[in-house]
């Protein structure tokens, strides 16, 4: 009678949950999956991730489109995803008895509107897959000895596996890395990915939940190109600046604003898609029509009463100004503060509980096809341990599924 094979899997989140269902589904009878999860607490950051909702994945269902919300590892992203994409992710969990549902933004999340209902689908699919989860226990090092890996555990005990999988997260002080660099791999720098900005502005103080649904912001001094101007609701907190907006330049601009010690100036138009030109027109146009209404207290865009009355300020502009008595430069000057706004950015907080990783293991090191270690055989990657990363939006818990699948099938397989 063949021997089972030992399978083991480190890190208990997303990626890791996933591959120990898709590995000992696969394996069957044929094999044994342990999952060790140092903490007690196993798919905390599902439990937590869109405000307990759990942004599950995105509604887009092109791989081609799919990898460009993704600054890094969207070109080894691309097959992946041709072989698990999000139809599958919603297709896996709808077999399994969870529903869900898209929002106008593209976000998916389950019809519950309760991220327990993704812990708790994972948990017991897990369970009847025969995975053995093992809480409060981490791997400390690995050696590899001939085709098998041995493990030392945080305890001191031992284990040995023939297929061993490293789905530990971003955390820099994450055991992970360490045991990928003893094995021969890589790790890309790493730096915080989704991230919001501290600006210090007379412009913003006193704004703190004012929310634009629509506004474009932009880096100014980087090599961005296009990646530097995101577009999307814009948040005004008491630090300064947050909201889908901020969090995709965050993440596409990730070594650039590390490399400046997140210190660079910030453009912003609150009103796309005017530009400073067309509004210009669009304003000698109300004040022809609206004399003698107050300029703060009447304003053609749709957006909040309290920043247009801060805007109107900053332009050099008396609030009660009659709009007859708004001459040409104070135009200018208004439109030029709603279009080209300028903030200088002082430094960043991390976004609540969705802490992304900008590096990891390095992606030429990784056969994407099964997430196999292309310098250790019989090594695997799922996740965020990886250097790979998404926008905001649901796209790195797909590409944890994506990845925690492919590698669940490779160790399965071969």
């Amino acid at each position: 009678m063949a021997e089972k094979r030992r399978v083991v899997i480190v890190g208990g989140g997303a990626a890791g949950f996933f591959a120990a269902i898709a590995c000992a589904e696969g394996l069957g009878a044929g094999g044994e999956v342990a999952l060790y999860e140092a903490t007690a607490h196993p798919l905390a950051k599902v439990r937590v991730a869109g405000g307990g909702r759990c942004n599950v994945t995105h509604a887009c269902f092109e791989p081609r489109e799919l990898v460009k919300n993704y600054p890094r590892g969207g070109r080894e992203l691309l097959g992946a995803f041709h072989r698990w994409q999000p139809r599958d992710t919603v297709d896996w969990f709808a077999a399994r008895g969870v529903e869900t549902k898209t929002e106008a933004d593209g976000r998916m999340f389950p019809v519950t509107d309760d991220s327990a209902t993704i812990v708790d689908c994972l948990m017991k699919t897990a369970e009847a897959a025969g995975v053995n989860l093992v809480t409060s226990l981490g791997v400390r090092k690995v050696e590899r000895a001939g085709t098998d890996f041995w493990l030392t555990l945080t305890d001191g005990s031992n284990a040995r596996c023939e297929r061993l999988l490293l789905a530990t997260g971003g955390n820099r002080s994450s055991a992970g890395f360490t045991m990928a660099e003893s094995l021969g791999h890589a790790i890309e720098p790493l730096v915080p990915s989704l991230f919001t900005f501290h600006i210090d502005d007379a412009r913003l103080v006193g704004l703190s939940g004012v929310a634009v649904e629509n506004a474009v912001a932009s880096l100014r001094e980087t090599k961005l190109g296009a990646a530097g101007r995101q577009g999307g609701p814009l948040l005004i907190t008491h630090w300064g600046l947050s909201g889908p907006a901020v969090l995709k330049l965050s993440a596409w601009g990730a070594r650039e604003l590390a490399a400046a010690n997140y210190e660079f100036a910030l453009g912003v138009n609150w009103a796309p898609p005017h530009t400073r030109e067309t509004l210009v027109r669009e304003l000698a146009e109300v004040r022809g029509k609206n004399p003698r209404k107050q300029i703060a207290t009447w304003s053609p865009l749709a957006m909040p009463q309290r920043l247009w009355e801060r805007l109107v300020t900053a332009a050099g502009v008396a609030p009660a100004t009659p709009w007859a008595q708004v001459g040409n430069p104070a135009l200018a000057a208004l439109a030029a503060q709603v279009t080209t706004a300028e903030f200088r950015v002082v430094g960043k907080s991390l976004f609540k509980e969705e802490f992304v990783t900008c590096g990891g293991v390095r992606l030429s090191e990784v056969d994407f096809k099964t997430m196999e270690s292309r310098l250790c055989p019989g090594l695997h990657f799922a996740g965020e341990v990886l250097d790979v990363d998404g926008v905001t939006g649901g796209f790195n818990f797909q590409s944890a599924w994506t990845t925690g699948w492919l590698a669940g099938q490779g160790m399965a397989g071969g």
